[in-house]
């Protein structure tokens, strides 16, 4: 994707004007306002990097999903749409909403109940010092990297359809992201994220309904995609053959149930810190059970506008219709967003575009500097390097860290210039780093007996397995696709972490009992992880089982109608 937004320049290039351009920078101005704001309710380190846990669940929530729907998200699915059409959905209904329901219900309860301020605080209290540490390394070079990703994709998108030039879109994107977080911490990223969930969705609705007009609906899309070289099956679901590359389709089914549903999304959606701060900022424990489950709703429905884009871009864009056709054009399914947005937006509604396609690159970016942030400063500068210093210290290291996070990003932007494709490279990262982590989560959640060396070295090696396949899979040494190496990295680093860290157990000595109360299932009473019922937690409508049912009775529905 290095190349992919450089491409057909002049294809791309949006015919922006004065009220277009009025609209963006009055989009910053808020965004700006919203950090200025939020700063006045920042007198400690807590307040600045968890918001002082008193958030409410309703703006936790969309905080939670706006910080996943990022501009990577929005390019990379509406592309798979183009280019695969409706099996894309599994990415959500298989791929995101169980994990999420999964983190309410059952992790939830542990991260909020032990009080830890990240993940990696909470890995000290389940295992020890050391797991605290290589942890907190790990995520804190992840989250700089992925911000990259998000800030580098930001300037090529820029590039592309402004005409701004690299050197100017990345250094601007990231002055913004970090004004905002500097200046009001994670409550001003939170609120952010709570205006530009709204503000992508004011791109994606209209660039939708547009969209169906052009193409005679619903009923004039089914027509077209049947007739096109896609054909019928890119209009169910099941068995999603085109899109695992699997051509048994029972293996399909497997493949998407197993890796894409298991493996990694609930190695993302249970173990990222950038996802899971969001939760513990809320202001009670029923409030953060309830955080993922409220976010679970928007993601169960948001397919309808990211990948029915997609599939309309196919149709209804000759370089699109070129490409599916096996044909020769200067751009690729990454562009598909772009070209959709020139083809069917009028001016004005193309600068609510833009600052959406902002707000989204903003989000994603701004979600990994503040949990950067908050593992930098207690995991490892509180807790390693510097600890005893004051609460003020720490709220300044916050601060700079902020700024030396930015700063970092900026570089890492130009590494992930050196992928040939940028979704590959930040699904890579993924096996890296969440599908270990998640490998020893569920294990020491539920076995009592794992041990604090077995955890750190059974991470490690999964990171290892997952790097060694992405090795052999870069090198030709593994003849399959990048998503499939991505997989099968994902997977190697799950079993691998857990026969490790199983192993090791076996021979190293446990915590006692009496240190893992509210850490490990079986030690943890039913009553100290239950949902609260007085005060603001009372009403049915909040129990975090019933939200649990809807979006999942929601999804199946979902499920049924694109069979």
């Amino acid at each position: 994707m290095t190349t992919i937004l450089a491409q057909g320049q002049t294809d791309l290039l949006l015919d922006a004007n004065a009220l277009d351009y009025s609209l963006v920078a009055f989009y910053f101005l808020l965004v700006l306002g919203i950090g200025y704001a939020a700063r006045r309710s920042v007198s400690s380190s807590l307040d600045f990097l968890l918001s002082g846990r008193s958030m409410p669940a309703w703006i936790t929530g969309l905080a939670f999903i706006s910080a996943n729907l990022g501009a990577l998200e929005l390019i990379g699915m509406v592309a798979n749409g183009a280019q695969f059409g409706i099996p894309t959905v599994h990415y959500y209904w298989v791929g995101a909403i169980p994990a999420m329901v999964f983190l309410a219900l059952v992790m939830m309860p542990f991260y909020y109940g032990s009080k830890a301020r990240s993940v990696p605080e909470f890995l000290y209290k389940r295992f020890n010092r050391t797991t605290q540490r290589v942890q907190a390394v790990i995520f804190a070079l992840s989250s700089i990297l992925i911000a990259g990703v998000n800030l580098f994709s930001l300037g090529l998108l820029l590039e592309a359809l402004l005409g701004w030039s690299l050197a100017v879109a990345i250094p601007v994107a990231a002055v913004i992201v970090l004004a905002y977080i500097t200046l009001g911490g994670l409550s001003a990223a939170i609120y952010s994220e709570v205006l530009q969930f709204f503000v992508i969705l004011a791109l994606l609705i209209p660039l939708t309904i547009a969209g169906l007009a052009r193409v005679g609906g619903w009923d004039g899309l089914r027509e077209a995609v049947i007739a096109g070289p896609g054909g019928p099956e890119e209009l169910s679901a099941w068995p999603g053959t085109t899109l695992t590359e699997i051509a048994n389709p029972v293996l399909s089914v497997v493949g998407i149930v197993f890796g894409l549903g298991f493996v990694l999304s609930f190695g993302y959606w249970t173990t990222n810190f950038a996802e899971v701060q969001r939760a513990l900022s809320a202001k009670s424990m029923s409030a953060a059970k309830r955080t993922p489950l409220i976010g679970a709703y928007p993601k169960a429905l948001i397919p309808l506008v990211i990948i029915v884009p997609g599939i309309i871009a196919a149709v209804l864009v000759p370089q699109l219709q070129t490409l599916k056709s096996g044909g020769q054009t200067d751009v690729t399914y990454n562009n598909a967003l772009s070209l959709l947005m020139k083809e069917v937006l009028p001016n004005g509604i193309l600068g609510v575009a833009i600052a959406g396609l902002l707000a989204a690159f903003m989000a994603g970016m701004a979600a990994n500097i503040s949990s950067f942030n908050t593992v930098f400063t207690y995991d490892i500068w509180q807790d390693w390097v510097k600890p005893g210093r004051s609460d003020r210290y720490y709220l300044q290291v916050g601060r700079s860290i902020t700024v030396i996070g930015c700063v970092l990003a900026i570089g890492t932007a130009f590494v992930a210039s050196g992928s040939g494709n940028i979704m590959d490279y930040l699904q890579s990262l993924f096996s890296f780093f969440n599908a270990p982590l998640f490998a020893i989560f569920i294990l020491g959640l539920f076995w009592r007996r794992m041990t604090g060396p077995s955890a750190w070295i059974g991470l490690l090696a999964g990171t290892a397995a997952a790097v060694v396949v992405n090795i052999l899979t870069t090198t030709g040494v593994l003849t399959i696709s990048s998503q499939a190496g991505s997989f099968l990295g994902a997977s190697a680093a799950f079993v691998v972490g857990v026969l490790v860290a199983a192993g090791v157990s076996l021979v190293t000595t446990p915590k006692p009992a009496s240190e893992l109360g509210g850490l490990v299932w079986s030690l943890t009473s039913k009553e100290e992880r239950s949902h609260e019922r007085h005060g603001d937690d009372s009403g049915w409508y909040r129990s975090p089982a019933l939200l649990a049912v809807g979006v999942l009775v929601l999804t199946t529905i979902l499920y049924i109608l694109f069979w």
